[in-house]
């Protein structure tokens, strides 16, 4: 049975198959590809996936514990006398902290230990080396309170 014919009302022969699948077999896939005109002296080898290693083993047995966790960073409260009249005139804890703990962690541990909010909290490292933290509470919590009641320095 001959071949139908095309919808445009031409058939292509079957001589003219053959051929054309015996031209493209001697030429080979890639013989339709157009050849890249390289414009650059170098070659820049192409940014491929390179995905990271899988260990075998993991390289610690157990994580480690967090180094200043809100018992370390707060040391001791102060209880001096320039210390005390900042509690009484301006609402601010004074304390004796890590010297490696910043400003938020300070406040966090605050936070953690006594359940007071810090309006904003002043450091200082003293001659000796530690460091000093002032800690502005909130107007609606009273500062001479939470020293009596929870730090006992008064």
């Amino acid at each position: 049975m001959p071949p139908k014919a095309a919808k445009g009302g031409k058939a292509t022969k079957p001589s003219a198959k053959a051929s054309n699948a015996a031209k493209a077999a001697l030429k080979g896939v890639n013989s339709h590809k157009a050849r890249k005109v390289r414009l650059s002296t170098s070659f820049h080898r192409p940014k491929t996936l390179t995905l990271s290693r899988a260990g075998k083993y993991p390289r610690k047995s157990i994580p480690h514990q967090p180094r200043l966790d809100a018992a370390k960073i707060l040391i001791h409260p102060l209880n001096t006398e320039s210390a005390m009249k900042k509690i009484e005139e301006n609402n601010t804890l004074v304390f004796i902290v890590d010297v490696k703990a910043n400003k938020r962690q300070i406040a966090a541990a605050l936070k953690k230990q006594y359940d007071v909010q810090c309006v904003k909290i002043n450091t200082l490292i003293r001659p000796d080396g530690t460091k000093k933290a002032f800690a502005r509470l909130t107007s609606d919590v009273d500062a001479l309170d939470i020293a009596a009641t929870k730090l006992a320095i008064v």
